[in-house]
């Protein structure tokens, strides 16, 4: 048999279409004419059935059309036809915002899968706060899923805008299908519960009756425990729109009552009917501290937002000017735990003789849902210095010191080792744990799977000014039951001795990070599985501090807020905030605060700002 290769014409396809688009602009050889509208568009039958299942079934060999010399199309625009022609035969579709739903209908009608495609990836690039509800429409009334899912989370990330519209930026005619899974959304940044409450209720006004089944299964989507409780008993009070009358919404509304009834259990009563519409912990919280870390200022806690990095304030606070505090989160709450509390006002030779400090056992929450301070249940001894964790939904406070004192005081009485838990489900009071094997304070805690790691620290009150007196030890615990039943177990020590430092968990591992005065800047990664502790990279000498906050991110990331270091032989106070990467051993750094700030605790939280 002869050999022979096949050679491929890339331009041969163009140059295809090229031909018929010369053939239909002279009217050469054109066997068939497209009506609708009153426009008529001279066509080529093979090329038309070539490009569309629908022209392929119309020119069959057992249909009318076959041989006719005019074909009427009255279920597409002329617009549409035209446009849908010029694409099969140049492959260019010409679209814009008021053609676009012509053009779809005369796609999808005509079966043109390739243009259905082009307008789905339309739809997607130019959703804004004009055109979302409108796209949403056309994409659930031509059923196209991809266009419609993107519709459907544009409304709801522009919710906040759409409302200020003078027309609620066509909400009013969104279709059903729409609405409900937008009302299903947990990114709706900015928009109170009430709106959407007041949203729906004009909806349902405005499209008409509609079946209680329908309606219920709208309204059950709201969230109606972030509707304050007095609002939420003026409306079950006053007379209700028809829609909310009926029991499945009633007992909505009475179970978010029952809700804001459950005072200091409302952390671990959480449900999604009282779950900020926040896509996860959004927020970086830095609370107390000040610009000397000797002296913290009274100053608004301060937000990060994780996605724009734009710093916003919570607004004044009750806490007052704290130092050496605990802070953390649950259940969208906001805790802040003990510290030294600075009273009076430092001398103007900086002695500071005026100013009392004294270790505070009071507890404040932050309820981010409704901007409102309340203070918990004291703990049962003031701690400064201290650890606080959360496991299994229980905040558990560790050590700390219990008097103040000269920092060269040595006296190591008030180094506790004692463990309280925040006991939310039996009546909110602090109740005894199994305390630490040792006294300490200083040290620094962590929460890997089910177990509480604490690091480091110190049993003498003036270890602060030196390493040598700190701890390099690790225990761990596995709280049973609340109460801890189980005892403190030691692990594997630290390379070196540290106070005032950090423990982070992250991907698995526990990672040490710098605390103050320590000679060396070495990080250090312990493998629980392993027990071993291995160094890692340190901060560059720049960025070195001591004092600053520090939190890991939903991410997996470390960030480093603050903090002091020393520089020509004086503290300067530092604004930046680092990022570091456990898994590639990486440092970065992501922004800077607004001023410099050091002594500052951080916790990630849920925020609807």
């Amino acid at each position: 048999m002869e050999s022979y290769s096949l050679q491929f014409g890339p331009s041969q396809g163009a140059g295809l279409l090229a031909g018929f688009q010369r053939l239909r602009a002279d009217g050469a050889m054109c066997d068939v004419v497209l009506e609708t509208g009153g426009a008529s568009f001279p066509c080529h039958r093979p090329l038309l059935a070539a490009s569309s299942d629908y022209f392929r079934a119309l020119f069959g060999e057992r249909t009318a059309e076959r041989c006719a010399d005019r074909v009427s199309i009255p279920a597409v625009t002329a617009a549409g036809l035209g446009a849908a022609l010029d694409f099969l035969y140049g492959g260019w579709l010409r679209l814009s915002p008021a053609t676009l739903p012509e053009v779809l209908e005369a796609a999808r009608y005509l079966q043109i899968d390739v243009a259905i495609a082009i307008c789905q990836r339309y739809i997607r690039d130019g959703l804004c706060v004009r055109t979302c509800c409108r796209y949403a429409n056309l994409a659930e009334r031509h059923a196209l899923p991809e266009a419609l899912a993107a519709a459907n989370q544009a409304v709801a990330v522009k919710m906040w805008a759409l409302l200020q519209q003078p027309d609620r930026g066509g909400l009013l005619g969104l279709n059903v299908q729409s609405l409900t899974e937008v009302l299903d959304s947990d990114d709706m940044p900015g928009v109170r519960e009430a709106e959407l409450i007041r949203l729906c209720l004009d909806w349902l006004d405005e499209n008409g009756p509609m079946p209680l089944l329908r309606s219920n299964l709208l309204l059950s989507r709201l969230r109606f425990g972030l509707v304050d409780a007095d609002d939420l008993t003026a409306l079950s009070h006053s007379p209700m729109h028809p829609a909310l009358a009926t029991p499945l919404i009633r007992g909505h509304v009475t179970r978010a009552l029952e809700y804001h009834g459950l005072g200091d259990a409302r952390p671990i009563r959480q449900s999604r009917q009282s779950t900020v519409r926040t896509p996860g912990a959004n927020h970086l919280l830095l609370v107390g501290g000040g610009a000397s870390r000797h002296w913290p200022e009274r100053r608004p806690i301060l937000a990060l937002d994780l996605r724009t990095r734009k710093c916003s304030s919570l607004g004044c606070d009750p806490i007052g000017r704290l130092k050496n505090h605990c802070v953390c989160t649950l259940g969208g709450f906001l805790f802040v735990i003990g510290g030294d509390q600075v009273t009076g006002d430092e001398d103007e030779d900086g002695g500071g003789k005026s100013v009392a400090v004294a270790p505070s056992n009071r507890v404040w929450r932050y309820d981010g849902r409704f901007q409102r301070w309340e203070e918990a249940p004291s703990m049962r001894h003031g701690r400064a210095r201290l650890a606080c964790c959360v496991l299994g939904g229980v905040i558990y406070v560790l050590g700390g010191r219990s008097r103040a004192h000269p920092e060269t005081d040595q006296d190591s009485a008030s180094v506790m080792s004692s463990v309280e838990f925040y006991d939310m489900e039996g009546g909110g009071t602090w109740r005894r744990a199994t305390p630490m094997p040792q006294p300490l304070h200083g040290h620094a805690p962590a929460v890997l799977g089910d177990t509480i790691y604490v690091s480091g620290g110190s049993d003498q009150r003036g270890a602060r000014e030196s390493s040598r007196e700190a701890c390099r030890e690790l225990f761990r615990w596995e709280p049973a039951g609340g109460t801890g039943a189980t005892a403190w177990e030691q692990r594997a020590s630290m390379s070196i001795g540290r106070f005032g430092h950090r423990l982070a968990s992250a991907c698995g591992r526990l990672y040490a990070l710098l605390g103050e005065r320590e000679p060396f800047c070495d990080i250090e990664s312990y493998d629980p599985a392993g027990d071993l502790w291995t160094r890692l990279r340190p901060l560059t000498p720049a960025h070195t501090s001591f004092g600053y906050g520090m939190a890991s991110t939903p991410a997996g990331m470390v960030l480093l807020c603050g903090g002091t270091r020393w520089r020509d032989g004086r503290e300067v106070t530092l604004r930046t905030v680092m990022e570091f990467d456990p898994e590639r051993d990486r440092w970065r750094e992501v922004c800077k605060l607004p001023d410099p700030l050091t002594g500052a605790e951080c916790t990630v939280m849920a925020l609807p700002l």
